[in-house]
């Protein structure tokens, strides 16, 4: 929907609308948002709210920590969990710097300079995640545990499916939200679960898996549980993956398309994958962007892209190795670029990385796939050198203080034999 800021200012009124949340993403993909009022919309729709960008993790501006927020209208939505008198809506914002310039280093800005080398190319990026997340009890302070008593599997139903209830409850608020959700259903661990909506155009998607996640740890909360979005949680169960669908369509058409290929899949669609192939290290660094991300990628992992059979509207490249803890606005953009990149140059597509067993072309660790960043110039230069020089640096400080801590299987092993 398309929105002017006459229809803010409108719907603000009518709808009873008190408190509107201007959001934002940080480096690690962690939603911030400044609340005004309704009384202070004017103000904030004319750009004219500012933050202390200072205080926000990975942003650099020890020269000019005074940033600007800058809604995107068509981002308004009423939260529908929130009260129906004096509601609460929000709106996505961009940085921008005191010059009024776009904030070179905010991960949205980044996805939108990816865009638009799509669209110079003519093409337009659509994508469709699927979303994996684990719904743990609460202990007695509501602190979150990873306790859960279901011993539900794939696709199981209520009244072995403990977390049926909240789990609906998540698709309602985000359908109130306009969300389009084509399926829900239990994963394959005990309490993990899978809600999938709709494919949509790259920075509508980026701005719903913020949403999404946003929802469902929220609905989650109010069912008494904890929702994680953490890649492996559980040593003994499987971890959680965010599959991301991509295509890119041409006037209208999916250019991934051809009824030639075995797998009906163009030259296009294969030069993609193996752009992001070629800079899969760096990508990685990305896309999983925690110590525990790699404790999912584990050698028998399935493999890196699938080809569904999907027909010609619907062809695309799912790519598995992703996880739901990463930046949406990053690793959308560097998966789009190597893939563009590759159309570019006709980089072929290893067969081996539609095969099982994939994973050895993964980093095997944090501290290997940011090294790969560090060493890739083509991603690094594209993040550019603020945003890659602050994600490197926290990534490295992440490895080494985990490599500091000492672990309970340690102690198992080593404690009494030495």
């Amino acid at each position: 929907m398309r929105y002017t800021k006459e229809n803010i200012i409108r719907l603000v009124e009518e709808e009873d609308v008190e408190f509107i949340r201007l959001q934002f993403t940080d480096i690690y993909g962690n939603l911030k948002n400044m609340a005004v009022t309704a009384s202070q919309l004017e103000k904030a729709i004319d750009n004219r709210c500012m933050f202390d960008a200072g205080c926000i993790q990975g942003y650099m501006t020890e020269d000019e920590p005074t940033m600007y927020l800058y809604p995107d209208f068509d981002t308004f939505e009423i939260f529908p969990w929130r009260p129906q008198q004096g509601k609460v809506a929000r709106m996505f914002c961009d940085v921008y710097t005191m010059d009024r310039k776009p904030y070179e280093a905010d991960p949205r800005y980044i996805l939108k300079k990816a865009i638009k080398q799509a669209k110079d190319m003519g093409y337009d990026f659509y994508v469709g995640p699927e979303c994996e997340f684990f719904l743990f009890n609460t202990d007695e302070n509501a602190l979150p545990t990873t306790i859960t008593h279901e011993k539900a599997g794939y696709f199981d139903c209520g009244p072995i499916d403990f977390g049926e209830n909240a789990r609906r409850d998540i698709v309602l608020n985000l359908e109130q939200m306009n969300f389009t959700v084509e399926s829900s259903h239990h994963e394959m661990a005990p309490a993990q679960h899978e809600v999938d909506f709709k494919y949509d155009e790259a920075l509508n998607t980026a701005d719903n898996i913020q949403t999404f996640r946003l929802a469902v740890k929220t609905i989650a909360k109010r069912h008494g549980l904890h929702a994680t979005f953490m890649p492996k949680p559980k040593a003994d169960v499987n971890g959680s993956g965010m599959h991301l669908n991509m295509s890119l369509k041409k006037n209208g058409k999916n250019i991934f398309f051809d009824a030639k290929d075995p797998n009906g899949m163009s030259k296009e669609a294969y030069y993609f994958m193996g752009g992001i192939f070629k800079h899969i290290g760096a990508i990685t660094a990305v896309t999983n962007p925690l110590v525990n991300s790699y404790k999912r990628l584990s050698p028998d992992f399935s493999p890196l892209f699938r080809i569904p059979k999907a027909g010609k509207e619907n062809a695309r490249v799912e790519f598995r190795s992703p996880d739901p803890s990463a930046n949406p606005y990053l690793a959308l953009a560097v998966c789009l670029v190597a893939g563009l990149q590759g159309i570019k140059e006709k980089t072929e597509m290893p067969s081996k990385a539609l095969k099982k067993g994939t994973t050895t072309a993964i980093p095997a660790s944090l501290i290997d796939a940011v090294k790969a960043l560090e060493k890739d110039s083509y991603i690094k230069e594209f993040l550019g050198s603020e945003l890659s020089g602050s994600f490197i640096k926290l990534k490295k400080q992440e490895w080494t203080d985990y490599s500091r801590q000492v672990t309970e299987w340690e102690k198992e092993q080593y404690l009494d034999r030495y």
